[in-house]
């Protein structure tokens, strides 16, 4: 899907086409298949559901060394899929960096939203700005900030994936276990869709100006939900109290155990608070 001059979006749909659309935005540095199949085919149960590679990630156009780029324009790229699919108002989803472009979407687009969910991130102008903590907010742990250093590093094949495991390791806290082959699995299977083995890094890059709009929030009236990872070692509690806190009218659930990460064993609890959170969005209810 053309979003931009020169920028092609690699777009895959699943679930009923009449039923109610439902966006999955990625973090940083991840693609589509950064939300995991159990977990679509949970939330297609009930939703027309949209996943994409970002720019530079995936089966997408590798942009930035030709044309670089903002993070806002990558919010910008998520109503352009909206814009191909002719899709007047969706809920949408955000992880991580995602959920930095669903509250630009909240502020600059909340007439396309049918209602937003954001999990492991922080408020806007509290996180990736401030990646040392120098805020009243906590930073990522000194253990990942070092991890990311070799980020993009040449690598074989197989080191890369023991790379990408370990990433995950990291990210994923240590209250659930860790299923290594899992994690292989899913890097495999995301190496084999992009053609190359080298690690994305270009949203690292991108221009982080015109992030810091907390103080906006607070006139948000779209139905938010925010879901707190209590293991979350990039934006650790109390990041998301503090979201939700900021957010007008937002509701906080946590998922026990979650990390910066979505293995099995989050799915169902995860997909079950979705899904509540968009059918009282679509019901004009709330959630008690």
């Amino acid at each position: 899907m053309s979003v931009a001059e020169g920028i092609d979006l690699w777009v895959e749909e699943r679930g009923n086409p009449a039923a109610p659309p439902l966006l999955l935005v990625m973090g940083a540095n991840a693609g589509a298949l950064g939300w995991p199949e159990e977990l679509v085919d949970l939330l297609a149960a009930r939703h027309r559901v949209i996943r994409y590679d970002h720019r530079d990630t995936g089966r997408s156009t590798a942009a930035y060394d030709r044309a670089p780029y903002a993070i806002r324009d990558l919010a910008a790229d998520a109503v352009a899929v909206l814009d191909g699919l002719g899709i007047d108002r969706a809920h949408v989803v955000g992880m991580s960096m995602g959920g930095t472009l669903v509250q630009l979407l909240l502020l600059d687009a909340p007439y396309r939203l049918r209602s937003a969910t954001v999990l492991a991130t922080s408020a806007l102008g509290a996180g990736l700005a401030d990646v040392a903590g120098t805020g009243a907010l906590p930073g990522p742990a000194p253990e990942l900030l070092a991890y990311w250093q070799t980020m993009g590093a040449d690598r074989d094949r197989e080191a890369e994936l023991d790379w990408r495991v370990e990433h995950w390791r990291l990210l994923s806290g240590s209250a659930l276990p860790f299923d290594a082959a899992w994690y292989r699995a899913q890097e495999e299977r995301a190496m084999a869709h992009a053609g190359t083995v080298a690690s994305p890094v270009a949203h690292a890059l991108a221009d982080q100006s015109g992030l810091d709009r907390g103080a906006e929030l607070a006139g948000v009236r779209v139905p938010t939900l925010v879901v707190e990872a209590p293991e979350d070692p990039v934006n650790p509690p109390p990041h998301a109290e503090h979201l939700a806190a900021t957010i007008g009218g937002a509701r906080l659930v946590t998922v026990p155990g979650m990390g910066h990460a979505l293995p099995p064993v989050v799915h169902g609890q995860l997909a079950a608070a979705v899904t509540a959170h968009t059918a009282a969005a679509d019901a004009g209810t709330t959630v008690g």
